[in-house]
């Protein structure tokens, strides 16, 4: 395991990327996004495992102490498996979740309330505004949402158009034949009727980076990457239903 790699991918967001060899057959980059701010944001806190080469990159962009939100897209191991860690080390921290989310699981798992956020809803961090999206089971998980930080117009959308191994960390080149490959990997997605709806309306906000889970992040035609994945998607809903 490599240590995290820190690079700014957006004016103040910064993805903290920890390669990981063992997982698939080529590696996976495991990435948690930083929003720099008067109150920091943190999108994903990775598994427990990595806490502490996670919460030591955070540390060398804002004090952990200082972080104010704690954020994740599901609740998935990798998304917030560190959770209740970053949020002793935080004293001020609180997790931000959907209502669904909180309701479902997070009232229990969180060491402190967690906050619901309703569906549009806008967390204000000082220059930065991060608005809460649902996306149920998008791209899996009833409790599935994004969040779309308005001021550069950078979608933290998880695991949307996964790629293997360990690329830059940030890239204008297509990767939807990575993200396919991945697909054809692991078939983490769910696929229903609303999976390629959900992902279109994503690309209607016409996003200027897509910070992407595992893989590299995604500038220039984020929109056509997004209506692209959709696409696929569903054709492998199409396919799977003529079977």
């Amino acid at each position: 395991m490599s240590d995290t790699l820190i690079d700014e991918i957006a004016d103040g967001i910064y993805r903290l990327s920890t390669f990981v060899a063992e997982v698939g057959p080529t590696g996976f980059t495991f990435n948690q996004f930083l929003i720099d701010d008067d109150d920091p944001l943190l999108f994903h806190t990775g598994q427990r495992m990595l806490f502490d080469s996670v919460s030591e990159a955070v540390a060398t962009v804002v004090p952990i102490e200082t972080l104010r939100w704690i954020t994740f897209g599901h609740i998935e191991a990798d998304e917030c498996g560190s959770m209740n860690q970053f949020l002793a080390a935080a004293p001020r921290a609180e997790v931000a979740h959907g209502a669904l989310g909180c309701m479902v699981s997070l009232n229990d798992l969180a060491d402190r309330p967690p906050v619901p956020l309703a569906n549009g809803q806008v967390l204000e961090l000082g220059t930065h505004r991060v608005r809460h999206i649902d996306t149920p089971h998008v791209p899996h998980g009833w409790e599935a949402r994004v969040l779309f930080e308005e001021t550069t117009g950078t979608l933290l959308c998880g695991d949307l158009l996964t790629q293997l191994g360990q690329g830059p960390a940030l890239t204008s080149n297509d990767v939807l034949a990575a993200a396919a490959q991945a697909e054809d990997v692991f078939g983490a997605s769910c696929l229903t009727p609303t999976t390629a709806p959900t992902i279109r309306a994503l690309a209607d906000l016409d996003p200027n980076t897509l910070a992407v889970m595992h893989g590299s992040s995604v500038t220039g035609d984020c929109s056509g990457a997004l209506r692209g994945l959709a696409d696929d998607y569903e054709r492998r809903l199409l396919n799977s239903t003529a079977a």
